[in-house]
């Protein structure tokens, strides 16, 4: 039954697909909405129940919106540790490193299912929980990057860019324990400079190098791109190296404030912020 109902879902998105120009997409409708309603599980339903029962203080007794932002947060670590894994494992497609513009592979599609199901339960959250609007620009962008690859279009770049996932981690970390009241701890210092050495690594130097090898490959393929397409990724690319450095400060900015002056005890905010 199970095995019927995924076939209908491809068989539903066929013509959507091809009539967009992604008929790679239509193959694995059936895993971005698998993954879709994954995470919106695990937002709405998961981590309520766990952490309720392992945070009865720092996330039972918070107000609605810190304990939805808490649960973004699980929704989105769970999501980096599963990319993390699976990007991994694509790292050396041969068929995708033979042809960086056009070149596919049935692994790097798995990977772009689940990001694209994730992305879009992080744009929908973004606009209905709405609070900066950079979210929402990285949510799109993500969106639109990782479904348009199943044209297929980049895939070897795709699965490169989502090892910014990486530095997510210990964001997610740095927070939860700011949320524990571990704020100023030896534990949270350590994994701040492993933040900061992770996010400038993957995202601000490697991620330069892999945007700098995705324009020669744009630039030699442009004449075969339609123009959406163009404006798409050379736009999204340079919009989230932007977002990248912007973030990279703040944080430089917040870590620095915040073990100056070594705040102690609990803190429950009432705010987002993600990378």
């Amino acid at each position: 039954m199970i095995q019927d109902v995924r076939l209908q879902v491809r068989e539903f998105a066929t013509p959507v697909a091809q009539k967009l120009g992604i008929g790679k997409i239509s193959d694995f409708a059936d895993v971005i909405l698998l993954s879709l309603v994954f995470f919106t599980t695990v937002h709405n339903s998961l981590s309520p129940a766990v952490s309720g029962v392992l945070f009865p203080v720092s996330y039972g007794k918070a107000g609605k919106r810190a304990r939805n932002n808490w649960d973004i947060r699980v929704a989105s670590l769970v999501h980096a540790v599963i990319i993390i894994f699976l990007a991994g494992r694509c790292l050396k497609l041969p068929s995708l490193d033979q042809n960086r513009a056009f070149g596919w592979h049935e692994d790097a599609g798995f990977l772009l299912a689940i990001a694209t199901g994730y992305f879009i339960w992080d744009t929908l959250e973004s606009i209905i929980h709405f609070s900066d609007i950079g979210f929402v620009f990285h949510g799109v962008s993500c969106l639109l990057i990782y479904g348009l690859s199943f044209t297929p279009f980049v895939p070897y770049y795709a699965v490169r860019f989502l090892f910014w996932e990486l530095s997510t981690v210990f964001l997610n970390i740095h927070w939860f324990l700011d949320k524990t009241g571990k704020t100023g701890s030896t534990l949270q210092l350590v994994n701040g400079i492993v933040l900061i050495a992770t996010f400038l690594c993957v995202r601000c130097v490697w991620g330069a190098i892999m945007s700098y090898d995705f324009f020669v490959t744009l630039n030699s393929v442009y004449d075969q791109v339609l123009t959406p397409y163009l404006i798409i990724y050379g736009g999204g690319n340079v919009l989230l190296q932007g977002l990248n450095w912007f973030w990279f400060t703040k944080m430089i900015a917040a870590l620095t404030k915040r073990f100056q002056g070594k705040p102690n005890g609990h803190k429950v905010v009432d705010g987002k912020a993600k990378i």
